[in-house]
Order: C-alpha cells, then structure tokens, then sequence
C-alpha cells in the first residue's frame, strides 16, 4: 500500500485530556479521535491492529473447537430480568426503550443471549460438548471513563461460551480456552502472565485473568518467583505472618497520642514499629424489606495490621457481608464508638458491632488500638484479657511483597498487570436461572454446564502500547503492527532512480504477502522517519539516491539504536529473514 492511498494523521503533541502514555500515543499517532467520553473513532490505522488482533483470536478459537455466531448489541430486558441482573447491575448497565415502551438493555456482555440459544437448540447430550463466540460491540456507562481505550464505554470484545453435560467435560472445556488463550497472547508477542482470579459479577466457580505486564497496570499481581503460583491481590490469599499468639507482656495503657490518628503517625509518635499497631475499620449492612426500606442495620468492625490494607473483595465474601456492606456514616460511628474517625478500637464501644479479625490481628498481643475517645490509643491490648476474642477471624487483607507465597514454595514478588482477557467456570448460574437443559441418555433433563471467555480486543491495543513504548513513539509487536514494513524513500517525488527502486521493492513485498507501506509523500526525512517511529512500524528501509548508486539501502528495526546497511539486491531476502525471525 502507498502512503497518498491511505489516511494518515500524526499529530506532535497529544491532547490535554489525555492521561496515560497509550491513550496520548493513540491519538497522536492517529489510530483513534475522541467522539464524546469513553467513546472513539477507530482511524484507518487503529482499524489495521484491530483486525490483526481479531484475526488471530479467530483463528486460535476455531483451532480449539469454538464456532464463531454474532449476537445483537441491543438486547430486551426480558432475558436480563430472568437471571436478576437487569435490577442487579448498576448503572453501568445501559437500559433504553423503544417506541412502545418496552425495555431493552445495550450489552455489557451475552451470557442472557447465549443461554437462551442453547436452551433452544441444544436440547441433547448428543450436541454436547459446544462453544460459541463472537467479535462484538460493548456498552458500559462508566461513571469516569479515562485512560482512552483502557477504560472506555464503547469497546470491542471477544467472548465465547461453552457447555457441556457435567462438570468433568465442563473442566475440559475450560483447559481448552485457557490453553487458546495461552496461544493467542503468545502470537501476539506480548508479555503477559495468567493469574487466579476472583470472579466478580459474572460469577462461578474457577476464574483466571491474562494480564499483560506493565507498571501503569491498574491491577496488582502477586506472583511466586520459585514456583507457578500468581493470582490477583483480589484473590491472593494472606497467610498469618504470626505463627502463635504470644503471652500478653504489658499492661493496657491508655496513651495520649495528641493529633494523631493514622497508624503511620501514632506508630512514629509511640517509636514502636508500624506492624504492632492495628487498624480499624467501620462497614455497615442494611436489612431491607421488599419494599426497599431498611428495617434493621448491623456496624461491623474489620481490624487489620497497621502496614496492611483492607482487601473489601475478601471482605465481601464474608457471611454477612455477602448480599452487600457499605462503609458506615459518621453517626453510625458515632452511636456506636462515641468518637470520630482515627481513634476507633474495639475496646470500650458504646454499642455493640460484629467484629472481624484479619488472621494476623488474631495473634497478635500486645498491640496498638484506638481508644474511641479522641487524642489517645491503648498500647498494650492483648485478646481475651482486654477485649473478647473476635467473632469471625478470616484473612480479609491484601498480600504484600514478602509474604510467603500460599502453596509454600517460597516468598510473593508484586508487579502491575493489565487485564485483556478472562476465563471463567460459571457450573450452572445460568442455565438454572433459565432453565437450559439437554435430555441426557435416559431421557432426563440435566442443567447445562458453561464456561465464559472473553478478550478485550480494543484494550489490547492499549495494554500492548503500555507494554511497549518509547520516548519516539508506539513499539508494536510485528503481528499487531498496522503494517510489518514501511519504506522510506528520500525524495521520491524528485528522483526517477529512488521511486523506481521504492516502487519495486514495494511490488516485490507485496507479492510475498508482505504487509508493506510505501510513503510516496515526499516528506522531508526527519518527518517522515518521525511519523512512522511514532506509528511504531517494526521494519524500516530507507532508499536514498547516494545509497542506490552504491548498491545500498539502509535497515534499522523500530529497537534498532543504528540503522544496518544492506546492498539494495538482498534486502528483499533479509526483510524475509527478520519477519521469520
């Protein structure tokens, strides 16, 4: 392709509103234009990496089985009313009516419409196992939409869907996609790591996330260096870093501790390290009546180490917890502790609350709390003497580096991920809520068993960029890259000799099924080396009159520090060799 045929908009400087280096990259390199918040128009070179993408999704779901349908943005509420989750959802669900009033929904997601196709058409054991997935649209009304296509509200996902006769097959299915989803992370030449995972909304049973691994990642990984062990903070699970509860040693002191009421401030204040003070937090939950009215609130107090934080993911699997908590208003703490935020323990409350006790705070003695009134914290606070023991005792923290790892092979390393892609086991939340079963071999019906699978085609865009950048632009992987070669010859619009050699090798490429880009602008070279560093191109040639008459080209590799001279007959053969290699 030429340069004159194509579109191409580069742009010096990014827009003001962009925050994060793959959304200001994006747009300068024109791959996408803002259209309203969260909401973009994919230029013709944005368009190029997202086929690519899509491409090889396509082909690595259909190597594993998988059978590509497409299921409509716009979905009737009916189907989401029947799983719960049309009143469930927040407002991140986009619900609309048509012109007769009926209400509609613009999808998030497909598990409602999977579902139902398969209650029709898989009907017995004998169309088991199957998967489907599409390439679609996505809608969801983020409250703050940022960082471009990272966190935006019209995207591109891949999602498939499995189901299957029982659990063991359903298992098989799920090994499947993860092992697809293995291969099309590794095509794509990116960096990534698979990590256990919490399964959020969706729900089920099993759940792994793709991370692709960069330091402006939103997630937090935890990972063991000495074995396979990886999982979200949100699932990483927090072993007590106090083997046994040690015998109390001091006697509980009510200690002025003017102005201070963080755990940081009263621990300098005090000189006593960091780890003997305690934490505490104040969460509510609401018994309501059909109606929607509270009938009863219950204050629950969650207690974590003073260098540790709240993990409210853990925190809302507890009995209890579980339908929904929000933190507690200043006169919930108020009726109950008699004192603000800063100096709350759980030694001398005014009303009784539930307390919740990290793992490691149940064996600690001797320890820091707040003393509920303002100004003071207790030194000295050991269970069972000063206070009762805690009512639930559970690991609600978030691990930290050090940590030892959960399966006991060594100590958790941290690093930032950003999540493309997400596997889950749902058993059957789905298909009992829609009653899709299949007649098994004795003619009894038995609820379908489905996985869920998807891939954010247009984050991987950003995730990738995030990954690989430079102060001169975009470095794509080559099978993500708009185009795998671009050709850069000086003065072509001046010189018969240099567009004649640039139009051959051009023609040649092409005819080898390279993905090639000829810039016949005639830009000035520092310009045109500029846009096409910025675009990220992995294969650059350069074609100058001085260099053809003595043979020779100039390659340089968009990691190249130098370019590499080349004499202008082989260059065809050693582009072939560096786009097999």
């Amino acid at each position: 392709m030429k340069a004159s045929q194509f579109f191409i908009s580069t742009l010096k400087e990014a827009p003001a509103d962009a925050e994060v280096t793959s959304h200001k990259l994006m747009m300068r390199a024109g791959l996408i234009k803002r259209l309203g918040a969260g909401i973009y128009n994919y230029m013709p070179m944005g368009l190029r990496v997202i086929r690519k993408v899509e491409n090889i999704i396509r082909e690595e779901m259909n190597r594993a089985g998988a059978v590509e349908l497409l299921m409509p943005v716009v979905q009737p509420a009916e189907l989401w009313e029947e799983t719960g989750r049309f009143q469930k959802m927040g407002p991140e669900l986009l619900r609309v009516k048509d012109r007769h009033e009926r209400d509609f929904i613009i999808q998030p997601t497909s598990e409602e419409v999977i579902t139902d196709i398969a209650r029709q058409e898989l009907r017995s054991y004998r169309m088991l196992p199957k998967n489907f997935y599409h390439i679609q649209t996505k809608f969801r009304d983020e409250r703050r939409p940022r960082f471009g296509v990272m966190r935006g509200r019209e995207f591109t996902m891949k999602d498939a869907y499995s189901f299957d006769r029982d659990v063991e097959a359903a298992g098989k299915s799920y090994e499947a996609m993860y092992a697809a989803y293995v291969r099309i992370f590794e095509r794509m030449g990116l960096v990534f790591r698979a990590v256990a995972a919490d399964t959020g909304a969706i729900g089920g049973d099993r759940s792994h996330e793709f991370q692709v691994i960069a330091d402006t990642g939103e997630d937090a990984i935890a990972y063991c260096p000495d074995s396979d062990y990886a999982a979200n903070v949100e699932l990483a699970e927090a072993l007590p870093l106090i083997a046994q509860r040690g015998a109390a040693t001091q006697a509980l002191t009510k200690t002025p501790t003017p102005g201070k009421s963080t755990c940081e401030d009263v621990a300098a204040l005090l000189k006593l390290p960091l780890s003997q003070t305690v934490k505490s937090l104040v969460l509510a939950t609401d018994e309501k009546n059909e109606h929607g009215e509270t009938l009863k609130t219950t204050v629950w107090l969650l207690l974590v180490r003073g260098d540790h934080s709240l993990n409210e993911v853990k925190a809302g699997k507890i009995e209890g917890l579980k339908e929904g908590y929000r933190f507690a208003t200043a006169a919930e703490i108020d009726d109950h502790f008699g004192c603000k935020p800063g100096y709350l323990g759980p030694i001398g409350l005014k009303k009784p609350v539930r307390v919740i006790a990290d793992r490691t705070v149940a064996a600690m003695s001797d320890f820091v709390c707040g003393a509920n009134e303002a100004d003071f914290h207790y030194t000295g606070a050991n269970w069972g003497r000063d206070l009762p023991e805690p009512a639930v005792v559970a690991d609600i923290r978030n691990v930290v580096e050090g940590d030892p790892s959960p399966d006991g092979k060594g100590k958790l390393a941290m690093q930032r991920g950003i999540e493309v892609g997400h596997v889950f086991y749902l058993g059957t939340k789905y298909s009992k809520a829609m009653n899709a079963s299949y007649l098994d071999e004795n003619g009894k019906p038995q609820l379908l068993e489905m996985g869920c699978y998807g891939i954010g085609v247009t984050r991987l865009l950003g995730a990738a960029i995030e990954q690989s950048h430079d102060e001169r632009g975009i470095v794509w992987p080559v099978s993500m890259a708009p185009f795998s070669v671009v050709l850069c010859p000086i003065g072509y619009d001046r010189s018969a000799e240099v567009k004649a050699a640039a139009d051959r090798l051009h023609d040649e490429l092409q005819a080898q099924g390279v993905d090639v880009m000829l810039d016949d602008r005639g830009e000035r070279p520092g310009a045109m080396f500029a846009d096409w560093e910025l675009i990220g191109v992995p294969h650059r040639v350069v074609l100058s009159d001085r260099g053809l008459k003595e043979g020779k080209v100039e390659y340089q590799g968009r990691r190249d520090a130098q370019a590499t001279v080349v004499a202008a007959a082989d260059v065809g053969a050693f582009l072939k060799g560096r786009l097999a290699a």
